[in-house]
């Protein structure tokens, strides 16, 4: 891709902002020609909706803005999408997807179900990994590790 602008910035500010919430610090955003269109951190404590996962809260703004699928739309997370996550990003029909940190434990793209790898998956997206993976890591170990005390 020639002249790549990352969005991810957006996504770990978002992060941020979902750990400072008591969140898991996970950020999503959408971007549509160079415009965010939508972003969002997880908000499954606050909302009480397991659904509640940011990749979810960005792709429900953007329906609501653009329609039902997202043609022109590239996705920007910070952690490897969990299955429902992948799910609903192929049902938007979403063109890109960017994520940050690899997901060993709850992935549904390099781990667990591969969900882009089934035959039953009409549509993938172009997905690419690593994009600013040590800054969402560290968000994450950081998060975790204050839990644990």
């Amino acid at each position: 891709m020639t002249d790549f602008t990352s969005f991810m910035d957006v996504a770990l500010n978002e992060a941020k902002a979902a750990a400072a919430r008591g969140e898991v610090p996970v950020g999503s955003v959408i971007v549509q020609a160079g415009k965010v269109i939508a972003q969002a951190g997880n908000r499954t404590r606050e909302l009480k909706d397991p659904t509640a996962h940011a990749e979810m809260l960005v792709i429900r703004a953007a329906c609501a803005t653009l329609g039902e699928r997202l043609p022109e739309c590239d996705l920007y997370v910070t952690l490897e999408p969990c299955p429902m996550c992948a799910a609903a990003t192929s049902f938007a029909r979403i063109r890109r997807l960017y994520y940050a940190a690899s997901d060993p434990k709850s992935g549904g793209l390099e781990q667990g179900p591969r969900l882009y790898s089934h035959p039953q998956c009409h549509h993938t997206p172009e997905v690419y990994g690593g994009v600013s993976e040590a800054a969402a890591s560290g968000l994450l170990k950081d998060f975790f590790k204050g839990r644990r005390g």
